[in-house]
This record gives C-alpha cells, sequence and structure tokens, in this order.
C-alpha cells in the first residue's frame, strides 16, 4: 500500500517522528528534575552498586552500575543524575525504531505510528525515567532486531556483523534476556529460508556474529560467577522456577491471571489489543505470504519484515505466557518482546486508519487516551489524589484501605533524614552508629537517602540470598550502636537481631511526601552492638 500522503503527518513523517522524540524526551527529562518520585529501591540498589563496580553482580550483568557511574561521575550523585542514562536510552530506544523502520524497512509513516503506540504504553514510560535494566536492554535488544533482519535479507558486510555482535555484547551486559535473540535469530533464519528469502551465506555469518557478541558480553559476568560460586545464575534459575521451592510444582494456574493483569497493564488494553491483532496478521504474512494490498497497514510490510518481526513478538511473549503456569513471572520481564511489538500495535493501528467509512474522531480516542495517560503519568503529583484511602463495604466492619500505587515510590528522602536525625539525636556518639535493615530494597534506599550517604548494612536472619551478602557487614563494630528500619509497622523486632544488641528501643514512623502521608516504617535503635553478623540464614537464591 502505498503512503497516504492525504494527511500532514503522512507527507512528512519523519518530521513528526522528531518532534515526538523531542517532545516525550524533555516530558521525561522534566519529570526526573521535578522530584515527583524520589529514586526507588531498584534504582538505589543500583546506585550503590556503582559505588564498588566489578564485573557482574548477584541479579544482574554489571552495565547499569557503569552507566550510573558515568553519569553522577558528570554531574555528581542526585535522583537526576541517577536517571539521566534512562531518559537517554528511552531517545535511543524510539530513535532505533523509527530508523529501523523508516531506513532498514522502507516505512517511515509506519515509523511515525510504532512511536505512538510505544509512547502510549505504560511499559515505556516507566522505563523511560526509572534507571533500570531494561531500559539499556531495550536499546540493543532494538538495535539488534533490525541489524539481524538486514543481516539475513543480504549477505552482511563486516561492518553490519561487528555492529550485531556488539549490540547483543552490550545486551548481554544489561540483562541475561538479551540471549534470548539467539533463538530468535534461528526462528527468523527458518521462517526466511521457507520463504526464500535468506540471503545465500547469511545464516552462519551471523551465528558467528552472535556467538562472538555472546562470548564477549557474558564473559566477565561469567568469570564473576566462577569467583563468587555461580550465585548469579542461582538466582536466576530460582526465579525461573527450575530450583528451589518453584521447581517443586510443575503446573499453577492461579499465576496466569496475575501475570494477564501485568501484561494489560503494562501495555494498556488497546495497545495489546492491538499487537496481538498485529501479530497474528504479521505471523500469518510470513508464514503464508500474501498479495501486497490484501492486508491495509501490513501490506507495507514485505514477508521478510513480517517474519522477523513475528518472531521477534510471539515465541517471546508466548513463552512467558506459559512459563507463568510453572513460576512467578514479574511483569517486565516479556519487555522485549515489546519492541516489535510496538511496530505490530503500529502496523495495526494503520490498518484500522486505512478502514473506510470508519470516523476519524474514533481512530484518534486511542492515541488520545494514551496521551492522557502519558500526561498523568508525568504528572500525577498535581493530581488531587489520595495516597491512601479507607473505603466502606457493607457487612464489614473495618473499612478497606486502599494504597495509591505511587506511595512506593514516595516518603524515601523523609525517612532517610528522620535516620539521621536519631543518629544525631539518641546515640551518645554519632560517629559510632551504623544503619541496617532486612531486606536489599530498603538497606539501597537508606544509603541513597540518608544525609551523607553512608555504607549501609542487610542483615540476613531467614530471607534470600543478595548482593549485601557478597559485601562486608559490620562485623569490625563491635560495641557500636546502630539503626534498624523495617517496612511498615511491626509489633517487635526479630529475636535474631534483637540478641545481636544490649537493648532496642522501638519506634513508628510515618512518611510524608508534600505533605501528604506515604510510607510507614518500624524504626529500631540498637545499643551496644556484640555480634556476630548472622551468616548462612539464608532461605536459597
Amino acid at each position: 500500500m502505498a503512503e497516504d500522503r492525504t494527511l500532514l503527518w503522512g507527507r512528512t513523517p519523519a518530521w513528526w517522528a522528531g518532534l515526538l522524540i523531542l517532545a516525550s524526551t524533555l516530558a521525561r527529562l522534566w519529570f526526573i528534575a521535578s522530584g515527583q518520585v524520589e529514586l526507588v529501591q531498584d534504582e538505589a540498589q543500583y546506585w550503590d552498586w556503582s559505588r564498588t563496580l566489578q564485573l557482574s553482580y548477584f541479579t544482574k550483568p554489571p552495565l547499569i552500575a557503569y552507566l550510573i557511574r558515568f553519569s553522577t561521575a558528570l554531574l555528581g550523585t542526585s535522583d537526576f543524575a541517577v536517571r539521566l542514562p534512562a531518559v537517554a536510552g528511552s531517545c535511543a530506544v524510539q530513535a532505533a525504531l523509527y530508523l529501523g523502520l523508516a531506513k532498514g524497512f522502507g516505512r517511515p509513516r509506519l515509523g511515525l505510528a510504532a512511536l505512538v503506540a510505544a509512547n502510549g504504553m505504560l511499559l515505556f514510560m516507566v522505563s523511560g525515567v526509572l534507571m533500570t535494566t531494561d531500559n539499556p536492554l531495550l536499546v540493543f535488544w532494538t538495535a539488534a532486531l533490525f541489524l539481524l533482519h538486514a543481516a539475513l535479507r543480504r549477505r552482511p558486510g563486516t561492518g553490519l556483523l561487528v555492529a550485531l555482535a556488539l549490540a547483543v555484547a552490550l545486551g548481554c551486559l544489561a540483562k541475561y534476556m538479551m540471549l534470548a535473540i539467539v533463538p530468535v535469530a534461528l526462528m527468523a533464519m527458518l521462517l526466511l529460508r521457507r520463504a526464500g528469502l535468506l540471503a545465500p551465506g547469511a545464516a552462519g555469518r551471523v551465528l558467528a556474529a552472535l556467538a562472538v557478541g555472546s562470548v564477549l558480553g557474558l564473559a566477565p559476568v561469567v568469570l564473576w560467577n566462577v569467583q563468587h560460586g555461580w550465585v548469579g545464575y542461582r538466582h536466576v534459575a530460582t526465579l525461573a522456577g527450575v530450583q528451589g521451592k518453584a521447581a517443586e510444582t510443575f503446573l499453577r494456574l492461579d499465576r496466569l491471571p496475575e501475570y494477564l493483569g501485568g501484561q494489560v497493564g503494562l501495555v494498556t488494553p488497546w495497545w495489546l489489543a492491538f499487537m496481538l491483532w498485529g501479530g497474528v496478521r504479521a505471523w500469518r504474512l510470513a508464514w503464508r505470504g500474501g498479495e501486497q494490498g490484501s492486508v491495509p497497514g501490513l501490506a507495507g510490510l514485505d514477508r521478510g519484515q513480517a517474519a522477523v518481526l513475528a518472531v521477534g513478538f510471539w515465541p517471546l511473549w508466548l513463552g512467558m505466557l506459559l512459563w507463568s503456569l510453572h513460576a512467578k513471572i514479574q511483569p517486565n520481564w516479556p519487555a522485549v518482546s515489546y519492541a516489535a511489538g510496538a511496530v505490530l500495535a503500529g502496523a495495526a493501528f494503520l490498518d484500522l486508519v486505512g478502514r473506510r467509512g470508519l470516523g476519524q474522531i474514533k481512530v484518534w480516542a486511542w492515541p488520545a487516551l494514551s496521551l492522557c495517560i502519558f500526561l498523568v503519568a508525568h504528572g500525577h503529583d498535581w493530581l488531587p489524589l489520595p495516597y491512601r484511602a479507607e473505603i466502606p463495604v457493607p457487612f464489614r466492619a473495618e473499612p478497606v484501605v486502599v494504597e495509591n500505587p505511587a506511595v512506593r515510590l514516595k516518603g524515601w528522602s523523609h525517612l532517610g533524614a528522620e535516620v539521621e536525625r536519631l543518629r544525631m539525636t539518641a546515640f551518645a556518639d554519632p560517629a559510632k552508629v551504623f544503619v541496617f535493615a532486612n531486606n536489599y530494597d530498603l538497606t539501597a534506599a537508606l544509603a541513597f537517602h540518608t544525609p551523607g550517604r553512608p555504607r549501609t548494612y542487610c542483615v540476613n536472619v531467614g530471607r534470600r540470598y543478595n548482593q549485601y551478602d557478597l559485601w562486608p557487614g559490620p562485623q569490625d563494630r563491635l560495641g557500636w550502636d546502630a539503626v534498624y528500619v523495617r517496612q511498615k509497622f511491626k509489633q517487635a523486632i526479630e529475636p535474631q537481631v534483637d540478641e545481636l544488641f544490649a537493648r532496642t528501643v522501638q519506634l513508628h514512623f510515618q512518611t510524608l511526601h508534600e505533605g501528604r502521608p506515604a510510607r510507614q516504617f518500624t524504626i529500631y535503635l540498637c545499643y551496644g552492638f556484640k555480634g556476630p553478623w548472622p551468616k548462612g540464614l539464608g532461605t536459597g537464591y
């Protein structure tokens, strides 16, 4: 189908794409500078990693720590500096999407539609402002997907193969999920060969580039794991349900609704529907072929392009869906499938635009609704939404407490200020007071948000192992005092922690953000550390 030039955005898609990338990037820069959401626990953990650079870490490869270290070295340590690489990564993902479609596929209008779809998905909104491992992963996965298409459709030159290997290597340094590009490539080769579109000699050269990239990216990770008892891979195996308690039960149906609900929330119901619709048509075109013009919106994609997009989406998306019947799958795990998914959603949207007799107001309702969500997500602090509300329920004595999801992202600096105030006022010698918590995320949040950014510790009295268990504890601080923090209001301190000190005092603390109640914590003033610091009490990886 020829490009529609009856509309301004159809005549100049590159101009509109550039404007959309610029506007969304400026909005994200404004958001991370506005202070609406303080650095959250996972971001704080990655920042804490950046203070101790290593070849890898307990749960993730090392790239995110090095990106944060580079940014904070340039700008100083702040929420803005930690998150700036996320904004840069979001801009890079959008550029890769548009250039891959406009230059690589020859479909600039589809490139613009893919940007509209991506910016309307909560997954891309969140990964564009919070510094998580999904951000750099999406950058290199998106680039690798389009490079893979180019390399398989024509006999690739050295430059293209080097670029593909580099994208795979950097992606592996961002997150283990990058390795899924290898089976995606194999399936793409099979489909292209079936259609007679695989370039002669391309398969072997591409597989060699993928192998080189994977080895380069995983080499430091493997070396670190050899030095640390393979804890990183044990952690991944536990999360995937191939070892530990999750491996004991093969089939569980109770987690499927939660997983599907997470996908609907992250992608939004309408873009997920567009994505699945476009995915079905792309697979049909890749498998059976078709005459140009037979599938409006998708007709501009040739069979080989549809094949790469189909295998970039369906195997990963369906694989995670099926695996949720066995193990608990986090909503963001299929994130890489949504790079191709955004393109498929954009193609399905163009199909809808191209249908005759359908009012344009109905067509544009979905991007308009996405824009509303984008504005709310980036300016929610200005909305009169309660952080916590009590809703009366018939035939129930106590009301149901409903918490605004944004609560978990707020109040951290207030907690840090309170911990510092207690350190300075509740102890005889503030210089001999250390801070600790009982889980990694709270430990990291305390490290970042407590004034002076002290080294904090994570006590293990029966939780999963984490990165802090690999770092030194406060064994050399015998006789010191401490501030111990737990999430939510608790009734009593754990006996194992109480035994570590001569005496403890319990306090409940309600944090505030912009004058409104946020998270609740229990703080213990601990006097006279007796030791020893607990070791080996973890319940798994």
